[in-house]
């Protein structure tokens, strides 16, 4: 008995190291093809940054594809450093997975020169470089750096907007002036002009500043917007919706200008689900972060209070990419393909399907 355990525990052990062999054999070793170049900006750049502009784009940084000997998911990370270094303390500007570029806040230039030493409100000179990895090993750093020229700022920028929202019976909220009231989407080219394209009832609505107050508030009629700046002001005339159906409604606070016509919806889609994604995300760029949808509105979809990093971001619905909406501005804007620039800070989110509008208001608490 004690000779047939015997042979037992051989053949196991010569079957583990016939399977451990195995193993070694169909390893995959992944091993470095191709190194990754900085393509954009050009060398010789010069960027000089205001302090006004903080969450614009500085730069969009595009690079090549780096090559590895297997299909692999590849990390790049853009680094600068001050020009002449040798990139050991080397700054962060941006990672990525598998995305061949990323777009450069102001502000997050800024950061990374007054970190590196520079002075601010005088140019100084940076090389930047582009690096790639797979799961934190066979690193590859282009042979090429680019040189750029940055001058820094001093001081920040509070970047306050004023909101307006709807209350009216033929909004969601009815006459309640503090009970989810639908906001209106602010332009990011003009801080006076608002709009909302979206379904009415048959009824009347006004637009409020303060949710819970009737002071300030807009009215009008006949294209013209009437202000009343506090409750002892005159009440001004509601604008009318004649029949339920899909508005566009837009006014211009500095103009006191309005238009209200008639939207066509019959070929907007309803989707199921719509969510933020991207490196600004909870989810990064691996899974959406799902919105509410509004039950009076079912194209409006609203994100509590959410922490965002520095980043972007884009909307998209039903959790793939076949339908997806993304802007060139930040806080609102709609209608571009680009990532939506973010800066670290918790956002209320809100968006509409029917025309892509977005609104991110920070530091909500």
């Amino acid at each position: 008995m004690k000779n047939i355990y015997k042979i037992l525990i051989a053949f196991i052990g010569v079957l583990a190291v016939s399977c451990n062999a195995d193993d070694v054999e169909n390893r995959q070793i992944v091993s470095a093809v191709v190194t990754p170049e900085i393509t954009a900006p050009a060398t010789g750049k010069a960027f000089v940054l205001e302090v006004d502009k903080g969450l614009e784009e500085a730069a969009k940084f595009t690079w090549s594809k780096a090559e590895y000997s297997a299909a692999v998911v590849v990390k790049y990370t853009l680094l600068i450093d001050k020009k002449g270094g040798d990139f050991t303390a080397a700054k962060t500007l941006a990672s990525t997975s598998n995305i061949t570029e990323a777009s450069i806040l102001v502000k997050e230039l800024n950061q990374a020169a007054i970190d590196l030493g520079a002075a601010t409100e005088v140019a100084s000179l940076f090389d930047v470089k582009i690096a790639s990895s797979v799961s934190g090993g066979v690193p590859q750093v282009s042979k090429t750096v680019i040189t750029i020229s940055v001058t820094p700022y001093t001081g920040k920028v509070d970047y306050n907007f004023i909101e307006w929202y709807l209350v009216g019976d033929a909004t969601v909220s009815g006459w309640d002036n503090n009970k989810g009231n639908q906001i209106l989407f602010r332009s990011p080219k003009n801080a006076n002009e608002y709009t909302f394209t979206g379904f009415f009832k048959a009824g009347a609505f006004k637009t409020i500043n303060t949710l819970g107050s009737w002071a300030p508030m807009y009215g009008g009629a006949d294209g013209t917007l009437a202000y009343r700046g506090k409750d002892s002001d005159p009440d001004p005339a509601s604008f009318v919706i004649a029949a339920d159906g899909y508005y566009t409604f837009t006014m211009d606070v500095q103009k006191l200008t309005y238009k209200l016509v008639s939207y066509d919806a019959t070929a907007a889609k309803s989707f199921t689900t719509v969510g933020i994604i991207g490196d600004s995300t909870p989810g990064g760029w691996d899974a959406s972060t799902a919105m509410t949808k509004s039950s009076f509105n079912g194209h409006i979809w609203s994100l509590g209070i959410t922490s965002l990093k520095d980043g972007g971001l884009k909307f998209r619905a039903n959790d793939n990419w076949d339908v997806s909406w993304g802007g060139n501005t930040p806080f609102s804007g709609g209608g571009t393909g680009d990532n939506i620039l973010v800066s670290k800070s918790k956002y209320v989110v809100y968006f509409n399907d029917l025309d892509g509008s977005y609104l991110m208001i920070p530091n909500q608490e």
